[in-house]
């Protein structure tokens, strides 16, 4: 097979139109948190990416710790995603869904009435805000620590909505154990203060995230489950320490024993984040024998560049995506690309969201 970034790929037992992804980027465009059409148009937009993974989509309603972002533990959030995997199936490409609880990532005012805003342990966020569209931004509150039956019953809404995802036609689930969620906030010691079975050792602190990750694929098949991680991030109030590329290097051998699909590595030093450093990459490749898509600031040669070297099998394109819709044509015929709109990323409505041009 030739190592070019819009040839053809084989991800499993599916075929890809090429080594392109569309990378996962919150987009706050589900009043309810229910896909509606406009949300079914903008993927619709965006199938020439050969694999799509959706924006960050919570497995319960504990999860959503985001104003107008996604759910998929209904019925009719279920039958709405559909029309999504439809669309982006005639369009030729394939779909996953990523699958995100925000833990402590979450205020009261963008929550269902009556839920509390669980994490590891009991420690906020430190010197950021959250939006909500009731009351402007607001300081994260402390986030109840999890009980054990909590962990558990999570663990269960993950297996539900993973299974909720293959009724809606999705080709499998991405795992978001990245960006200082609640996977990743089991993973670090920023947010993780536990002296249980799910906190201290490294053993312990990935417990989850191999937990999770587990009782997934036993439900739908490992073959179809992905996994995001984001080695030294700084999101969300996440720190690295001296375990960092132990943390991952343990979780991509877990990983590969229990045969998922692929790792995603994501790395914002584009956005300013620290690097995510080529030895944990590494520690992580000779570990995981699967597909390993990388993420961040790419541009095509770029990711070219690391597909030759065999630093990755995909690879994730974020903003360009958003403001070209056609990516893929533009990239193989070197045109310009349209600048996104920063302002419009999370803003309701259409403006921002479908109205790109699609030459």
């Amino acid at each position: 097979m030739s190592n070019h970034l819009f040839s053809n790929f084989k991800l499993g037992d599916m075929l890809l139109q090429n080594h392109v992804v569309m990378a996962p980027m919150t987009r706050n465009r589900c009043p309810d948190n229910i896909p509606n059409e406009m949300v079914v148009n903008y993927y619709a937009q965006r199938t020439e990416a050969g694999l799509i993974i959706t924006e960050g989509t919570s497995p319960s309603d504990s999860g959503l710790g985001y104003p107008r972002i996604p759910g998929l533990f209904t019925g009719e959030q279920m039958k709405a995603w559909k029309k999504v995997t439809e669309a982006v199936h005639r369009g030729g490409s394939r779909i996953f869904v990523q699958l995100m609880h925000c833990g402590r990532v979450a205020h009261p005012d963008n929550m269902m009435s009556g839920l509390e805003i669980v994490a590891p342990s009991p420690v906020a966020i430190k010197g950021e805000k959250m939006w909500t569209d009731q009351n402007g931004l607001q300081d994260y509150p402390v986030p109840e620590e999890m009980t054990e039956n909590e962990i558990l019953s999570t663990i269960e809404e993950y297996v539900h909505s993973a299974d909720l995802a293959m009724q809606a036609g999705f080709d499998g689930v991405e795992i978001h154990g990245a960006n200082g969620y609640l996977i990743d906030q089991f993973l670090n010691t920023a947010s993780n203060h536990r002296q249980d079975r799910w906190g201290g050792s490294i053993e312990n602190r990935t417990r989850f995230a191999l937990e999770v990750t587990k009782a997934v694929s036993l439900k739908i098949g490992a073959g179809k489950v992905g996994f995001r991680m984001s080695p030294y991030g700084v999101f969300n109030g996440m720190t690295s320490d001296a375990h960092t590329e132990d943390i991952f290097e343990k979780l991509a051998a877990d990983f590969q024993k229990l045969g998922i699909l692929y790792i995603h590595i994501v790395d914002h030093s584009s956005m300013g984040a620290p690097e995510v450093k080529a030895s944990v990459k590494a520690r992580i490749r000779a570990q995981f024998k699967g597909v390993v898509i990388l993420s961040g600031g790419y541009d095509i040669k770029r990711a070219e560049h690391d597909l030759s070297e065999k630093k990755g099998e995909l690879f994730a394109f974020g903003r360009p995506f958003i403001s070209n819709p056609k990516l893929v044509t533009k990239m193989k015929k070197h045109l310009p690309l349209t600048p996104a709109d920063s302002t419009t990323f999370y803003t309701p409505g259409e403006k921002g969201y479908i109205d790109y041009s699609l030459e």
